[in-house]
């Protein structure tokens, strides 16, 4: 597991875009990404020029529009909100015992270099009386991945999601994630991994809850 420090001016751990600023409006920002379509092609077109590459080669001519179109793909999670992913699916269900949703493979931009982290992702909770449809913890988890994140961030807001849909007796998600922005470049570590974790409720209060959790997450025989 690797430890990094941040930077002092990132957004607050626990303080997604959204708390960050008060007043942000998923359905504006989606409007105003639309609006500036044609301007980010051309910024990308200008970054790529700015890189000492000749924009008018054969290779390159279609490029930028298709750098615009994966980065706003790589971000769509500014246009989201949790009301809107959960849509209802959330039933009424006579259990109190753990669920566990192992191995949900995820991918974020690094906000500090916007290249790719990726990895996988467990979840686990106790209901208190409802239960969320199983795709809907995916779907909540791209809501937060496909932003510009940080991995400790990015767990706790999943974590915050998932609390807030559900109110569950608590929650516990764990990420373990390669960047790329340690593969790649700086100190170039291709085995390198990160892991982090967010527990809340009885997962965080009750020390046999959350080590039932974290074994079962490691465990390979059912």
């Amino acid at each position: 597991m690797t430890m990094n420090r941040r930077p002092s001016n990132s957004i607050p751990l626990d303080q997604g875009v959204e708390k960050y600023n008060k007043s942000y409006d998923h359905y504006a920002v989606k409007k105003k990404r639309e609006e500036n379509k044609s301007e980010l092609v051309k910024r990308c077109g200008d970054v790529i020029s700015l890189l000492g590459e000749d924009i008018q080669r054969e290779g390159l001519l279609h490029t930028p529009e298709r750098m615009a179109k994966a980065l706003t793909f790589f971000t769509a999670g500014y246009e989201k909100k949790l009301d809107d992913v959960v849509n209802g699916a959330v039933f009424t269900v006579d259990s109190d015992n753990m669920v566990i949703i192992r191995d949900i493979h995820i991918f974020s931009m690094c906000e500090h270099h916007l290249v790719p982290f990726f990895g996988k992702m467990h979840v686990g909770y106790i209901p208190k009386g409802k239960v969320l449809g199983l795709s809907k913890f995916a779907r909540i988890a791209e809501i937060y991945s496909k932003r510009l994140q940080i991995q400790e961030r990015l767990t706790k807001e999943i974590a915050d999601a998932i609390m807030e849909a559900l109110n569950p007796e608590g929650v516990g998600v764990v990420l373990e994630c390669t960047h790329l922005c340690m593969v790649m470049r700086g100190v170039e570590k291709v085995s390198s991994n990160t892991v982090s974790s967010a527990m809340m409720g009885i997962f965080r209060s009750d020390e046999k809850t959350r080590k039932e959790f974290l074994s079962l997450i490691k465990n390979d025989r059912f």
